[in-house]
């Protein structure tokens, strides 16, 4: 059950990165070219910028160390609110992916923070209570 719980880790990890990555680059591609989905959104709010800059790099730092995790209830439940905190704030904002014309990406990304945030819950459900005087579970 463990090696299951780390892989879900890991693919959490894989998730975040490749998501964060390829938001980075359209951020950047947008907010210092002009081009490309978000250059819309930061014609009209050019500070904007630092937010998806903030965001998406933050989410690949999270990511590195989500790959590292160790399968315990705790890193299960950080997953847990990490995909809250991402999924809610993709409904919150959902007009930005209206005006940037990408729906597909908000409904994938959406659907796979609600997606990771289940399996998430069960594999913290799954995993064992630390004994106590033991940090690791």
């Amino acid at each position: 059950m463990t090696a299951s719980r780390q892989t879900l880790l890991r693919a959490n990890a894989l998730f975040l990165l490749a998501a964060s990555a390829g938001g980075f680059c359209s951020d950047v591609l947008g907010i210092f070219f002009a081009t490309g989905p978000v250059a819309k959104i930061v014609a009209v709010a050019p500070y904007s910028g630092l937010g998806f800059i903030e965001a998406h790099g933050l989410a690949f730092l999270i990511g590195i160390q989500m790959w590292r995790a160790e399968p315990s209830r705790a890193w299960h439940l950080t997953a847990v609110a990490i995909h809250v905190l991402l999924g809610t704030s993709n409904l919150v904002f959902w007009q930005f992916f209206v005006v940037a014309d990408m729906l597909v990406v908000g409904y994938v990304t959406t659907a796979l923070h609600v997606l990771f945030v289940v399996l998430q819950l069960i594999a913290a459900s799954t995993a064992t209570r630390p004994i106590a005087g033991h940090a690791r579970a």
